[in-house]
């Protein structure tokens, strides 16, 4: 099981043996941060970029293997390209923009269906259009979105990423549907989904409520945050 690092978290991890395979195409991230100005376009760091308009058959490569859980966040990430941050009370204007499917949560679980691993993904969308964007870019990759609810009266989670020339960036993000509305105890379906998997992951996306019930459905008793 892993987690993502926090200072103020205390966890007593018991060791589940997982066979590693061996990938043949490695994935590699593009980092923005601390990159040297270029005259090139930017490429956007969402995994919506090149996603298939035919959705994936999950659970293929490895069809005996327990799935991967990922428990969290999902956002639209509202990226807009510009020569410099905007001073108090001034507006700029951007080069360009583009809305694409993010999140660290969504993120996780593309990358573990795009090794053609089983993935699952645990989290909360509103019904509006950035909902539509993130479950329709998870679907095309082939995430199972069975655990997925769409919420009626909260927005989907978003943040605005302001990029600028030389790599360095600036984000805002809107909580939206991965802070809100969380049943004060996940159903016995999601549990059970979290009880079978081979690997859990957790960002700290969304409250820390969800992430305790998961950590002791694995059985982390010692959890602290």
């Amino acid at each position: 099981m892993s987690f993502s690092p926090a200072n103020h978290c205390n966890l007593k991890l018991q060791k589940y043996p997982i066979k590693q395979p061996a990938f043949a195409n490695p994935i590699h991230f593009n980092n923005h941060q601390n990159q040297k100005p270029s005259n090139k376009k930017h490429q956007f760091p969402s995994f919506s970029i090149k996603a298939s308009k035919t959705p994936q058959t999950p659970l293929t490569k490895y069809p005996n293997t327990p799935p991967l859980v990922v428990v969290g966040s999902a956002n639209a990430d509202i990226y807009v390209e510009i020569d410099r941050l905007p001073k108090e009370g001034e507006t700029i204007s951007a080069k360009t923009g583009q809305t694409l499917a993010g999140g660290k949560g969504a993120n996780q679980a593309a990358c573990g269906a795009k090794l053609s691993y089983p993935t699952y993904f645990v989290g909360q969308v509103g019904e509006d259009a950035h909902g539509k964007l993130i479950t329709e870019a998870l679907k095309n990759g082939g995430v199972n979105l069975d655990c997925v609810r769409n919420l009626s009266d909260v927005p989907t989670g978003h943040a605005v990423v302001m990029l600028q020339p030389d790599g360095q960036n600036s984000i805002i993000i809107v909580g939206g549907a991965n802070m809100s509305c969380w049943p004060e105890k996940l159903s016995d379906e999601d549990l059970e989904v979290v009880r079978k998997a081979g690997v859990v992951l957790l960002q700290r996306e969304i409250p820390d409520l969800v992430n305790i019930q998961v950590a002791k459905v694995r059985h982390f008793n010692d959890f602290f945050l």
